[in-house]
């Protein structure tokens, strides 16, 4: 339960100032990161090679100078990155010993096919085991998305119990769950889709338990400061924004909107940096990204 909860990342991860750097890109969308990060497809071996190029992108970004828990308040991980190391410690130990960032997993296994207009997580096998591998590494919580694509009742209210039902899982297994049910931003009648989603979530989290801590991560609405009784709900500790392909400042702008909800941004995070650029080059541009994405989280 939440008594487990590290107790000082759950004051950061509540309380600071600042956003999340969402660095876990999977198998499926690491190819596409190390592009934008402008490195040529199949530039790679193979598989393992790609997983080394994309762990290498995201040392460099954790290691630069600007990266701290001043601004970044935590780091989502892919469960590749949580069993490597960072400057020779493991990846969540540097991000919290020598960064101050709360470090986050990525669990789930990716999505299943479309079932009314909506997408549910695949079965996450080894889940509580994986739980307790992490929360040994010094991981303070998780991440796992769903998809919705069309404004469908049915299917959103699917998908948010599931989130709900392996929420309550990894909930009692120690670490505190980030849901996150994306609402695609091309989606017909978004606000519409919105709106039953809000509905769905507050009917969940009506039934946790007082120490039944969650974090929600959702696509900023269509609808300025919908997401309000959810950022206002005691069993929630953190209200967060995913980028949804919109370009940064765009989403900067959309963002800053929403009262009390901040960014957990991945591709807007690194729009424009590239590996070709040197040190400086690359951190004057992050330094610039992380400010921007810091300045539409504070308000």
């Amino acid at each position: 339960m939440s008594a487990s909860f590290n107790k000082d990342m759950l004051a950061h991860m509540r309380d600071a100032d600042g956003f999340i750097a969402a660095l876990d890109q999977s198998g499926g969308s690491t190819p596409k990161a190390l592009m934008a990060y402008g490195v040529a497809d199949g530039a790679w071996k193979d598989e393992e090679d790609m997983f080394t190029m994309v762990h290498t992108m995201r040392s460099r970004i954790v290691t630069a100078p600007c990266f701290t828990g001043d601004r970044v308040i935590a780091a989502i991980l892919f469960e590749m990155t949580m069993d490597r190391q960072f400057e020779g410690m493991t990846a969540p130990a540097y991000l919290w010993e020598k960064k101050h960032v709360v470090p986050l997993l990525k669990c789930d296994k990716g999505l299943a096919a479309e079932v009314n207009g909506c997408q549910l997580m695949k079965p996450i096998p080894g889940l509580e085991e994986t739980m307790a591998r992490a929360k040994a590494l010094g991981v303070f919580g998780t991440k796992m998305r769903s998809r919705v694509a069309e404004a469908n009742e049915a299917g959103i209210k699917a998908i948010v119990e599931q989130q709900f039902e392996v929420a309550k899982t990894i909930i009692a297994c120690g670490l505190c769950p980030i849901i996150e049910p994306e609402v695609d931003i091309t989606t017909p009648n978004k606000a519409g889709a919105e709106k039953m989603l809000l509905d769905a979530m507050m009917v969940e989290l009506a039934k946790l338990a007082p120490d039944q801590q969650v974090m929600l991560k959702l696509t900023i609405p269509d609808e300025d400061n919908l997401y309000t009784p959810c950022i206002e709900h005691p069993n929630v500790v953190r209200v967060v924004a995913l980028s949804g392909g919109y370009p940064r400042a765009d989403a900067n702008a959309r963002l800053v909107k929403n009262k009390n909800m901040i960014a957990s941004f991945s591709r807007a995070l690194m729009e424009g940096i590239t590996f070709q650029m040197t040190d400086a080059e690359f951190n004057s541009s992050l330094d610039g990204a992380i400010q921007s994405i810091y300045d539409a989280s504070k308000k």
